[in-house]
């Protein structure tokens, strides 16, 4: 049995200008951070014939072609199974729909596992492409390529995308800030699932269209993504929970669908209790709201109020990898 594991990702600064609609022509840069909760993959070969597959659904079938579920499926066939004897699993520490990358780290982890499988190998910058290449192209998922790379590579890590390539370099962040941030930062989960696809579909028709109150959102939250990186690697951990805020207010411009009332609500009070900044994880209208607070302990009580649930973590330095 081979068994690969994938990190799920918080999004630092930047997030938006990894769609290739706006990079482009614009040039994207975002910081991402992967965390240790993770997506599992488990591939092995079974005594009888046939494709076994066992998700949120069970499936058995004897052609690719029939499967289902179309990650599954599109991996399959760019690895030219000529008469599949498989059986894949999966799980997962938070379910998907959440905001935290889930399905770009299904992939990356299934992709790992199946070459793997094969005898075959293939480098880090490679699987992130072709997770890339499977949810944008294969699957025309309008997202972009920030989950996929972040869950191979791993880490706190910026991301530049220019000409149709992805720049990756460490965050040059010291140990002693690296700790406070994993202690100041609060992770909540709103009880929201959401799927990406609607948001994303809209910021990407209106960048493809240049829309200009698109294209100037999208720039000026890169721009905070390179102010974010600047504060970071000074270690100036206050001045980057304030940058939050503002991306926030920024964010919320975009789309109609980002927030809701409750949501409001909840970040208004958190922000009357210690915060001084935070976000909605993802591309928004629900999943997981993430909070930077002086004092944490303090944040945590007050929220207790709410009856939001606290998903504790700490940064992943490995990203894909067989166990």
């Amino acid at each position: 049995m081979i068994l690969v594991r994938s990190p799920l990702r918080i999004s630092m600064g930047g997030g938006g200008t990894d769609l290739k609609s706006f990079s482009s022509l614009n040039g994207g840069f975002w910081i991402s951070a992967a965390i240790d909760k993770y997506v599992y993959v488990t591939v092995m070969r079974p005594f009888q014939e046939g494709i076994y597959l066992k998700y949120s659904e069970l499936e058995k079938t004897n052609s690719i072609d029939e499967i289902k579920h179309p990650i599954i499926r599109e991996s399959l066939r760019i690895m030219e199974f000529k008469s599949p004897q498989i059986e894949i699993t999966t799980l997962a520490d938070i379910p998907s729909g959440t905001g935290l990358g889930s399905s770009s780290s299904f992939t990356t982890a299934l992709l790992k596992a199946l070459y793997i499988h094969r005898k075959k190998s293939i480098d880090t910058h490679m699987l992130a492409e072709l997770a890339c290449d499977i949810e944008i192209n294969k699957l025309k998922q309008p997202i972009g390529v920030q989950d996929q790379y972040i869950s191979a590579y791993g880490g706190v890590t910026c991301f530049t995308y220019e000409n149709g390539f992805v720049d990756v370099n460490p965050l040059k962040i010291n140990y002693e800030t690296l700790m406070k941030l994993e202690d100041n930062l609060l992770l909540f989960f709103t009880g929201f699932i959401h799927t990406a696809n609607e948001i994303l579909e809209e910021q990407n028709t209106k960048s493809l269209n240049l829309d200009k109150d698109m294209i100037d959102n999208l720039n000026l939250v890169k721009a905070m993504g390179y102010q974010t990186k600047d504060c970071l690697e000074k270690g100036k951990i206050e001045e980057f929970g304030e940058i939050m805020n503002t991306h926030w207010k920024i964010k919320k411009q975009r789309s109609s669908k980002m927030t809701n009332s409750q949501i409001d609500e909840w970040y208004e009070y958190a922000l009357k209790h210690g915060a001084i900044g935070g976000k909605i994880i993802g591309s928004g209208g629900g999943g997981f709201l993430m909070f930077l607070a002086e004092n944490p302990n303090k944040l945590r009580e007050a929220m207790k109020k709410t009856k939001l649930e606290e998903v504790r973590f700490k940064f992943d330095f490995e990203g894909t990898r067989a166990l």
